[in-house]
């Protein structure tokens, strides 16, 4: 899923804006100025178009997530996991260890 300004694509396909759409459990809405993508995964993102994104996770994947959305374990002692299973001191130093090349 690409979302960019207004603009959404899925497989690069666009999403008429307002339009729902459901395929092979993933699914777009636009509740208000937002756009939400949801997943069968039991994972779902929401964002505002601009800066403000939040991600919600079923309770069910309690404890089985990993990477910037954390371990979903509620101790905010392993909140900053880095891909190597060491705790990074600082949010930033937690942010820079998942990026990609």
């Amino acid at each position: 899923v690409v979302a960019e300004g207004r603009n959404v694509s899925v497989n690069g396909a666009a999403v008429p804006e307002g339009r729902p759409y459901l395929h092979k459990g993933l699914g777009v809405t636009w509740p208000g100025d937002w756009v939400a993508v949801a997943s069968s995964l039991g994972v779902r993102v929401a964002w505002d178009r601009h800066l403000a994104v939040t991600v919600t996770a079923e309770p069910e994947l309690r404890g089985g997530t990993w990477g910037l959305c954390g371990t979903y374990t509620d101790d905010p002692a392993d909140d900053f996991v880095r891909p190597d299973g060491d705790i990074a001191a600082f949010a930033a130093a937690f942010g820079n260890a998942w990026k990609l090349p």
